[in-house]
């Protein structure tokens, strides 16, 4: 997108470097209809702090391991959705499973390709190694022989952070369902409150100020109400285009032109806001 009209880029941060990031929309169906997992964030953190956003973060070095044994599509099929190498398909990949079973305790994975594990409470130790990085996804995979599940994700979108942030991430987001037999948790050090919202009951929350929600998580919340329900969510194929919004000034407020800010704005109560 281009840059709008008055955008201005403090110099101290034009050159921040853009991390590979990937988060998971995890979906259910309900009587209220799509149901989706959302964390509120603990106020103060680096990035997003007190922001209502989906199960996430950044790519680490480890999650580009080749060695892992997963089922799905390959390396190579990820790579042409996202449009990057399969290395970085990989670690994307990897990135999704393992975020949200650090911040969810939701695996995506099985003792076998074509099973799942049925409940993750036995892994709850290895859970909170993999969040204080005392190991890797990988090691924690292969040690309990566990299959990485790749064909319950889908690709969905791909947002990258405006220039202008202290912190840019360049996000892959997929869509996924909790498997049979697990439940996704709030026992992360990095979720004030954890909950799973129908679609219109998520945007209400927003709209009458009790959460806070950033563009990118907005607008995957806002497109999702178009289907009528997981089945048909897992059976599109969107076309996965970068998006990078622009950050601008407009009658003294940090404002951002992304598709669909139209909306954005005219149901937020709250301002855009350098976070």
């Amino acid at each position: 997108m281009s840059t709008a009209s008055g955008a201005s880029t403090p110099s101290d941060l034009a050159d921040v470097p853009v991390r590979d990031a990937s988060t998971v929309i995890l979906l259910r169906d309900a009587a209220a209809g799509i149901e989706v997992f959302l964390l509120e964030r603990v106020g103060g953190m680096a990035f997003a702090g007190g922001m209502t956003v989906f199960p996430g973060g950044g790519v680490d070095l480890s999650d580009a391991d080749t060695g892992l044994e997963w089922t799905g599509p390959s390396a190579s099929w990820w790579a042409e959705r996202f449009g990057v190498d399969e290395r970085k398909a990989t670690a994307l990949v990897c990135a999704a499973a393992r975020e949200t079973f650090e911040e969810c305790g939701v695996l995506l994975a099985g003792p076998t390709a074509d099973s799942v594990v049925s409940d993750t409470r036995r892994f709850a130790d290895d859970r909170g190694a993999l969040e204080r990085r005392e190991q890797t996804f990988g090691e924690f995979l292969t040690r309990n022989e566990l299959v990485l599940r790749a064909d319950l994700l889908r690709p969905w979108s791909n947002w990258i952070t405006p220039v202008g942030e202290k912190r840019r991430y360049d996000t892959r987001f997929f869509v996924a369902v909790v498997p049979e037999g697990q439940t996704a948790d709030g026992e992360t050090s990095e979720a004030a409150s954890v909950g799973w919202r129908s679609l219109d009951a998520a945007l209400e929350d927003w709209r009458r100020g009790a959460t806070i929600l950033l563009p990118p998580t907005w607008s995957q919340l806002a497109g999702l109400t178009t289907f009528d329900g997981v089945d048909a969510v897992l059976a599109a194929s969107p076309d996965v285009t970068p998006i990078q919004p622009d950050l601008y000034h407009s009658d003294g407020e940090l404002r951002v032109d992304f598709p669909g800010q139209d909306a954005y704005y005219a149901g937020s109560t709250h301002p855009w806001a350098d976070r």
